[in-house]
C-alpha cells in the first residue's frame, strides 16, 4: 500500500462507530432518529471491510418510503482521492467523488455512471470539534451547471 492511499484510509477513521440520523426535509417538521423514542430509529454504521482496504457504510431506514443503503468508499491506488459506490434498496446503484478536508466530507455526482443522470448531486456535511455530529445536507442542480439547490439536511449523531 502506498503512502497516500495508508494515509488516506487512516483519514476515513472519523466516520467508524454507530451513528443515528435525522433528515430535514424543506415544510416539513424534522424526521426524528428515534433516539428518544420520537420516531423510526435510523441507523448508519461505518466499519471496516475487506482487511481495512474500504470503509463500508449500512444506512437502515425502518420508514417504507426511504430506502436502506450500503456505500463502500475506496481510494486511488496513487493519489489517495476517495470514490463512493452506493447501492440501495431500490436497486440504485451511484458512484460519488468524495473528499474529507478539514472536517468537511463531501460526495459529488455530476456524471452518469450506473444509472442515468437527471440532475448533478452534492453532500456536504461538517464534522463538529469532536467528531460526534456531522451536519451536512443534499443538494441537487441542473446538467447544464448552475447554482446549486438545497434538497435536505441530515444530522449524524455518534451513539
Amino acid at each position: 500500500m502506498t503512502g497516500n492511499r495508508a494515509e488516506a484510509l487512516a483519514r476515513l477513521d472519523v466516520f467508524v462507530g454507530e451513528w443515528s440520523v435525522e433528515a430535514h426535509f424543506p415544510g416539513n417538521p424534522p424526521a426524528p432518529s428515534g433516539t428518544t423514542g420520537d420516531g423510526p430509529r435510523v441507523s448508519s454504521r461505518f466499519a471496516w471491510t475487506l482487511d481495512g482496504q474500504f470503509l463500508l457504510q449500512r444506512t437502515e431506514i425502518p420508514v417504507p418510503e426511504a430506502p436502506d443503503s450500503l456505500t463502500l468508499v475506496g481510494t486511488d491506488l496513487e493519489t489517495g482521492a476517495y470514490t463512493q459506490h452506493y447501492y440501495d434498496s431500490r436497486g440504485v446503484a451511484r458512484l460519488y467523488a468524495m473528499t474529507l478536508t478539514n472536517g468537511v466530507w463531501t460526495l459529488t455526482r455530476e456524471s452518469p455512471d450506473f444509472t442515468p443522470l437527471a440532475f448533478r448531486q452534492r453532500f456536504v456535511g461538517t464534522f463538529s470539534r469532536d467528531s460526534h455530529t456531522i451536519t451536512g445536507a443534499w443538494e441537487t442542480g441542473d446538467l447544464d451547471g448552475g447554482p446549486w439547490e438545497h434538497d435536505f439536511a441530515l444530522i449524524y449523531r455518534r451513539n
